[in-house]
């Protein structure tokens, strides 16, 4: 089994506003951006943020076929497999609901969109060829940990464990919040779960860029358009978190080991 499937392999960013995105996340997390043509998308692009030469990410617009169907602007992961069609049909068996049947992308991969049994959206991926090479779990302008936010954590951590093979981390307690959840894949401590706070009007998963100080991030965040939610806060693990929103209203997190 190759060692990319059950982890994150990749993360986009789908918004209403290319260009803006792609001003935003440069200033706030110094990204540079090459951009191609997308296969079978004629007159569209898709940006390609880097850090460095490294690819981290991807910047496109949300697709009309998803809007229609009720999609926003969003970040979103995509999960390794070593068969994407049996994938969406054991996400099916477990309760979730495939939002996109596996499709390809002409000499990228095949892909389909899943969604848990209580509604949160996750990507799965199989590449067509030999992956490429991601950037260091800790480095500056990468995702450094992965967050679902669900209606109830304990009643649906199960369907990734048992989608992806994941496992059950260290439980934290947050008090009236209920259970943190980390998970672990292939033994690394790779993000966590918690239930949603009342005023989050659906589960969805949030994704956390590493940065060298949070609250420097944050001020780049507000600078830029965007809103700071909260931080910087310690977490137990030592680290500094923050979380926003970006110029277009799209949620997401903050990481680093300096406040």
């Amino acid at each position: 089994m190759s060692d990319n499937n059950g982890r994150f392999v990749w993360y986009e960013l789908m918004v209403d506003n290319q260009a803006a995105a792609k001003a935003f996340y440069g200033k706030v997390l110094g990204w540079g951006f090459d951009d191609m043509p997308m296969p079978g998308k004629e007159g569209q692009i898709y940006s390609l943020a880097k850090v460095g030469d490294t690819p981290v990410a991807g910047i496109m617009l949300l697709p009309d076929d998803a809007k229609a169907m009720g999609a926003v602007a969003s970040w979103n992961g995509h999960v390794g497999s070593p068969d994407v069609d049996a994938m969406a049909a054991k996400a099916k068996s477990l309760g979730g609901r495939v939002y996109s049947e596996p499709m390809d992308i002409p000499g990228i991969g095949r892909f389909a969109v899943l969604a848990d049994p209580q509604g949160a959206v996750i990507l799965t991926f199989k590449g067509s060829g030999e992956p490429m090479p991601g950037p260091a779990s800790d480095a500056t302008g990468s995702i450094g940990w992965r967050e679902l936010c669900a209606v109830n954590m304990a009643e649906v951590r199960d369907f990734y464990f048992q989608l992806f093979g994941w496992a059950a981390g260290e439980e934290y307690d947050m008090g009236p919040m209920g259970k943190y959840q980390l998970f672990t894949v292939h033994g690394d401590v790779t993000g966590g779960m918690m239930n949603k706070s009342p005023e989050m009007p659906a589960p969805f998963w949030g994704y956390y860029f590493n940065v060298e100080g949070v609250e420097a991030a944050l001020a780049r965040v507000e600078a830029a358009g965007g809103k700071k939610l909260m931080g910087p806060t310690q977490v137990p693990t030592g680290q500094w978190v923050g979380l926003a929103f970006d110029d277009q209203g799209v949620y997401f997190g903050l990481l680093s080991a300096a406040k």
